[in-house]
């Protein structure tokens, strides 16, 4: 609404400013919800199924890369994490089918999750072996 002099008064421009902003928020806060929510139900599932743990990064790498692990894919990667625990390598890559996992193996614990086919550079850092499922 104008004035007489054709400027809207400060009531009206905050008003109008603080109504978009409460938009956006909450478009922001559902997505943020939505993610929390999905990250909660993929960590519950990988933790209570698996004698390894998956660390809050793998969760979210899970979450993000829509990753969903069948029974038989979590055992061929506890069974690779403990062939590498057996040959003394402490952080393994552990491809199983297409998806490769950076396991901290002494403690037990997937750190990150990638499907090897979103990779381009196909390089794994910081690994002292890998294991083939």
């Amino acid at each position: 609404m104008k004035l007489n002099n054709q400027f809207s008064s400060i009531e009206q421009v905050t008003s109008q400013y603080l109504n978009q902003n409460k938009v956006s928020v909450k478009k922001e806060e559902g997505n943020f919800f939505d993610k929390v929510l999905q990250e909660k139900q993929i960590e519950k599932k990988v933790n209570e199924n698996s004698n390894l743990k998956f660390s809050k990064h793998a969760v979210e790498r899970l979450a993000d890369r829509q990753i969903d692990l069948t029974k038989d894919q979590m055992t061929r990667l506890e069974n690779g994490a403990k062939k590498a625990s057996e040959k003394g390598i402490n952080e393994s890559l552990v491809m199983v089918d297409s998806l490769a996992f950076i396991v901290s193996v002494k403690n037990k614990t997937v750190i990150t999750a990638m499907d090897s086919e979103e990779t381009t550079d196909h390089i794994f850092t910081n690994i002292d072996g890998a294991v083939l499922m």
